[in-house]
């Protein structure tokens, strides 16, 4: 049987960086709330002065990586595979979907640069919906893909998923 996640876990680093910042702590929505976590992240670090395409995609990568091991750890604490409260795959896949801003702001494919603070809703919806719904490929890997790797891979599929669709959606409703 599964333990319930708490407030003294934060305590922990790894733990607090697995239940996102206690985001995952929320009573309603724990994965939308992680998800909002991301998004936040993701304008601090966009428009942080060392921002750079480059630093973005190594931080989604490095970010993949150590959420692999911290999810895991977490997951074995909790005694639960991919329990509710660990987000930070949602942050961490929300990241990797929202990549599709800073590649078309970088090659200058935006008509309209303030148009951008419109593009992290659609992502946050579309992620959201990947996450949720998990279409195939996505509920394969949620089904076959056990620890750490499992729980971040079904995310970071989501996230992609993402970042190929959210620009075609712009470019149909005319934004690019």
């Amino acid at each position: 049987m599964s333990k319930q996640p708490s407030v003294k876990m934060l305590k922990d680093p790894g733990h607090l960086i697995a239940l996102g910042l206690g985001s995952g702590l929320a009573p309603l929505g724990p994965g939308t709330a992680g998800t909002l976590v991301g998004a936040i992240a993701f304008f601090w670090f966009f428009y942080s002065p060392v921002f750079s395409l480059t630093s973005y995609f190594l931080l989604c990568a490095i970010f993949f990586f150590i959420g692999i091991f911290l999810c895991a750890r977490t997951s074995d604490f909790l005694d639960s595979h991919d329990h509710k409260a660990i987000v930070f795959d949602e942050i961490v896949g929300f990241f990797i979907g929202a990549g599709w801003i800073p590649v078309l702001e970088r090659f200058r494919l935006m008509e309209n640069a303030e148009i951008q603070l419109l593009f992290v809703p659609l992502t946050f919806v579309l992620f959201r919906f990947f996450d949720i719904v998990k279409p195939w490929p996505i509920s394969k890997l949620d089904r076959e893909c056990q620890g750490g790797t499992g729980i971040m891979l079904d995310d970071a599929l989501a996230g992609f998923f993402t970042f190929l669709l959210a620009p075609v959606i712009c470019f149909l409703l005319g934004y690019l």
